[in-house]
């Protein structure tokens, strides 16, 4: 019961600790999106102030160019009166003045025809206009923007238009509209942003959108209408165009990043679900196989010695002669049987480890070995010239972690070969190695040899190593490890220490 509780306990430990992490996790993502939500607040809010003095500036440069172009205006109604005047006036003064007047234009374009429309004069035209001999087409509807000046007596027409500078001062406030429009759209922001006109439902522009979904009309109303909810629209009024509204919402980053928080909840719940059922499914097998090896280890190490007996009960069965003999070696396997009951009774406990000479341990292990090993399996023993050496352990235990060695090593010797076992010493540690001359271990997998349930033979089940480690490094408080391995053999190196 103290166990489950304890399992219990430490479950929830690890609940609260887990969702304490998740929450503190949720909270600093969340705490970082909505600083950077402040952060995009406040470029949008810059950006919509910079529209407004956009606006404010470009309404300043119309009013300064529609003055500029009535002033120009001026100069050409006035010209055109200088010249209705100087070809009505008879007076020799008065033509001096007006035609010093008309000397002076260096600026507006004027033609004079005849009856037939041929150009019999003209002045300042532009660039390719001046080749032309009659006043028809393309140069005639240019002209045409004020009506002629009939020349009296003649029957001449005087036709005149806007000046250069004229012109090049509407294209020029044309394409500053046109930049100024295009710079909103693409805004340094990257908001989605949709230029109307004063109907607030036909879409002079847009920017930062998906142009194949904009051209969507139903998608494009329903763009217009997000952002109507979203944000004030900011108005700007041109002179030529009049009134237009700049519409627009909030990135599509800031949108994503708002979702954010609650993705990434999600994902860890879905990454902890998964987590679980993979770990869940990893410990049942694992608990399956553990199960599985600790039967049929239990099955094995019992069914020598039982055989053993029952070899001995039908010997007697047949000749009682042999009785002597035959309750001597029964007397062995009992015996044997009660160290493999106290081995697997003190498995998942702590054993107690008592001060024993470690020299005599490895002899009685041997010699059990070597009558149950194959002829052609050699064992040599190198150990100290000391009689004796001391130190804490469990007799049975110790003894079961190198029959473990030994039995793997003739498996990986396939029943032919030597096992060495070398025996050294320090001041404060005993250290024993089991070498055998078998096929090796590839070193990718001596770090896994070790787990329960791994094993390199077709029918073995993986827990003589497994128990050994456990055996060695939680009751003994020492190391076990693969010292060497090649092609040629493999070292297993065991260090206890002398003092608990």
């Amino acid at each position: 019961m103290k166990l489950y509780s304890r399992k219990i306990r430490w479950k929830i430990i690890l609940a609260i600790v887990g969702i304490l992490i998740v929450g503190a996790s949720l909270f600093y993502t969340n705490l970082l999106v909505n600083q950077f939500a402040q952060t995009e607040r406040n470029n949008v809010q810059l950006w919509a102030k910079a529209v407004h003095r956009r606006i404010n500036m470009v309404n300043y440069t119309d009013k300064l160019f529609k003055q500029l172009r009535e002033t120009e205006h001026q100069r050409v109604k006035l010209l055109a009166d200088v010249y209705r005047r100087f070809l009505n006036n008879n007076d020799s003064r008065n033509l001096d003045f007006y035609y010093k007047i008309v000397e002076q234009n260096n600026n507006i374009p004027v033609i004079i025809t005849n009856t037939k429309g041929r150009i019999t004069a003209s002045r300042n035209l532009f660039p390719g206009e001046d080749t032309v001999k009659y006043l028809r087409g393309n140069l005639k509807e240019s002209f045409s923007v004020y009506p002629p000046i009939t020349i009296p007596y003649l029957n001449y027409k005087l036709y005149y238009k806007n000046s250069l500078f004229y012109n090049q001062l509407n294209d020029l406030l044309n394409g500053y509209v046109s930049t100024f429009m295009s710079e909103v759209t693409t805004n340094a922001a990257s908001v989605p942003v949709i230029i109307t006109d004063s109907t607030e439902k036909n879409i002079l522009q847009f920017g930062n959108l998906n142009d194949i979904r904009m051209s969507n009309p139903s998608y494009a109303r329903k763009m217009l209408e997000q952002m109507k909810h979203e944000h004030d629209p900011i108005e700007i009024d041109f002179a030529d165009t009049g009134k237009a509204y700049i519409f627009y919402k909030n990135s599509n980053l800031l949108t994503k990043m708002k979702w954010f928080p609650l993705i990434q909840f999600l994902a860890i719940i879905f990454f902890i679900f998964i987590s679980y059922l993979v770990f869940s499914s990893s410990r049942r097998s694992e608990q399956n196989r553990v199960w599985v090896g600790m039967a049929k280890e239990t099955a094995h190490q019992i069914g020598t010695p039982l055989s053993s007996i029952l070899a001995w009960v039908e010997l007697l069965k047949m000749d009682e002669k042999n009785l002597d003999q035959a309750a001597d070696e029964i007397t062995k396997d009992v015996k044997r049987l009660e160290v493999i009951t106290e081995r697997f009774s003190k498995i998942g406990s702590t054993p107690d480890l008592n001060e024993e000479n470690l020299i005599p341990i490895i002899h009685d292990t041997v010699d059990y070995l070597k009558l149950r090993s194959p002829r052609k399996v050699e064992y040599n023993l190198d150990l100290t010239d000391k009689k004796e050496i001391l130190l804490p352990l469990n007799n049975s235990l110790f003894s079961w972690v190198l029959e473990n060695l030994c039995k793997n090593a003739i498996d990986a010797m396939n029943g032919k070969g030597s096992i060495n076992l070398h025996l050294t010493e320090d001041s404060k540690h005993v250290i024993v190695d089991v070498t055998d001359t078998g096929k090796g271990i590839p070193k990718s997998e001596q770090k896994r040899i070790f787990n329960p349930g791994y094993t390199s033979k077709k029918r073995g089940w993986g827990l003589g190593l497994s128990l050994a480690k456990r055996i060695i490094h939680e009751y003994h408080r020492g190391k076990i490890f693969v010292k060497h391995s090649s092609p040629k053999g493999t070292t297993f190196r065991i260090i206890l220490k002398k003092e608990r």
